[in-house]
């Protein structure tokens, strides 16, 4: 199996560059007059990028946009503005067929492996699918040894490729899963919280699993997540991410030793440590309040209601990103 090769002309710029991206979900109410009354704003302008072979993780509480992003990323939700540029190509003007030759090249390894696969196939049909729908492998004898080779890749007997998806266990379908997002060789994979639905020693395997796939193919990633620990062992960069907006980003081990946004530093805090004794003394004070909803979010920086760091003009002006650091950027008017 070989990657996709890189051209010279595009050794040095990012893989993925997201600039403004917004994405606004309409409310409507009325059965026969159905009028907008509002809008959810799901993500809210995020800008990063991605350099190659690199792994980006992309944490924040549950409803932060994290996978909206990743979502428009993959074309799955057509932004409301803002670009996203592959390879140094706008993906939202690309046409249809410009889209399908670019489904080659994006990938994506869901959240559930229970309900991600279709229960009325076997797995060596599930796996063969793309190759079989982007014509790679038009002989069946040819994609059959293809989808088995695939399998032996993600740590899976190759027998399996006769089996339902009902007949394996979590951790053997998000291989399957894993394997399937290989087929059509790509060299940007989107994790959607790959791991977060298995037992926490299948957890290891699968993380291994993908960094090794991803130094033996150049991969990419965006590692979408919860789980802190899960995204030191694994991501180079990190960018936090609260109520559709990035308030942190910077290297794994800078943004874990020296996190700089009160909300970084509140969510870091908030992972329990494993000596009972050393959790018992802990000084841990959580954020007060709930996340405001992205309805109607507050206006300036969308922490300051939770802040304790808040003043009077972090409620009328939205900070911007910062680099305060070198490669380490913070969304806090009032950190320096």
């Amino acid at each position: 199996m070989t990657g996709i090769a890189m051209t010279d002309a595009g050794a040095d710029r990012p893989l993925l560059e997201i600039k403004g991206l917004h994405m606004h979900f309409p409310i409507s109410e009325g059965i026969l007059m159905r009028r907008q009354v509002g809008e959810v704003k799901a993500v809210d302008g995020v800008d990063f990028s991605l350099r190659r072979g690199e792994t980006l993780g992309l944490v924040g509480e549950s409803g932060c946009g994290k996978t909206t992003t990743g979502r428009c990323i993959l074309q799955l939700e057509r932004p409301t503005s803002g670009a996203i540029l592959y390879d140094g190509v706008d993906i939202n003007t690309l046409s249809r067929s410009e889209r399908l030759a670019l489904r080659r090249r994006i990938q994506v390894i869901f959240q559930d492996p229970y309900s991600s696969l279709n229960p009325r196939m076997k797995v060596g049909d599930i796996v063969g699918e793309p190759i079989h729908v982007h014509g790679l492998a038009p002989d069946a004898a040819r994609r059959r040894a293809r989808v088995r080779e695939l399998l032996q890749v993600c740590g899976l007997n190759p027998g399996f490729a006769d089996r339902y998806p009902h007949e394996m266990s979590g951790g053997q379908r998000q291989r399957v899963g894993i394997a399937r997002a290989l087929a059509l060789e790509p060299e940007f994979i989107v994790c959607d919280e790959a791991v977060s639905a298995l037992d926490v020693s299948i957890q290891a395997q699968v993380i291994n699993l993908l960094e090794d796939l991803r130094e033996r193919f150049g991969l990419t990633y965006l590692f979408i997540a919860h789980d802190l620990s899960v995204v030191r062992h694994l991501c180079q960069r990190v960018a936090v991410m609260y109520l559709g907006r990035i308030v942190e980003l910077a290297d794994c081990d800078e943004l874990f030793d020296n996190p700089l946004h009160p909300y970084t530093r509140a969510l870091l805090a908030a992972v329990p440590v494993p000596d009972p004794v050393i959790e018992a003394g802990r000084n841990f004070q959580p954020v007060l309040g709930e996340v405001p909803s992205p309805i109607n979010p507050p206006g300036g920086c969308v922490f300051h209601p939770r802040c304790p760091k808040a003043v009077e003009s972090c409620r009328r002006m939205r900070p911007a990103l910062r680099e305060l650091r070198p490669g380490h950027w913070v969304a806090c008017s009032e950190v320096s």
